[in-house]
């Protein structure tokens, strides 16, 4: 399984940015995909999953209303729309994934990790 992150960058607060996780190496059916976020100094923590099949979405309770998880299963892509964002959003964001279709919210949960994609949000 690979996994590649992008759509990272500088915005200001208040701005949007839409990450891309491209997944390959198998079919993802009955996976679930997440969304990590690591700052520096600190623990990498949850911030979205979805079931590969769309039909469940979890978030932290840190970007719920500001950020949407999505997929897209013919370009085997899934989608972190981030909007409203805040200089606290600031960090590495990973894209995981996992077999099984339930909630995952730990990093320990998920076997496969992409590199990352550096998000920076300026005040």
């Amino acid at each position: 399984v690979q996994l590649q992150a992008s759509g990272g960058g500088l915005v200001q607060a208040g701005g949007s940015l839409r990450l891309s996780c491209a997944a390959s190496g198998r079919t993802f059916n009955g996976y679930t995909m997440g969304w990590f976020r690591q700052a520096p100094g600190k623990e990498r923590t949850f911030v979205a999953s979805i079931t590969w099949s769309g039909a469940s979405t979890n978030y932290a309770d840190s970007v719920k209303g500001r950020f949407t998880i999505s997929g897209d299963n013919a370009k085997n892509t899934v989608y972190l729309q981030m909007n409203s964002l805040k200089p606290e959003d600031t960090a590495v964001y990973y894209c995981a994934a996992r077999p099984g279709s339930s909630r995952y919210f730990n990093s320990y949960e998920y076997a496969y990790w992409g590199q990352g994609t550096q998000v920076t949000v300026s005040s």
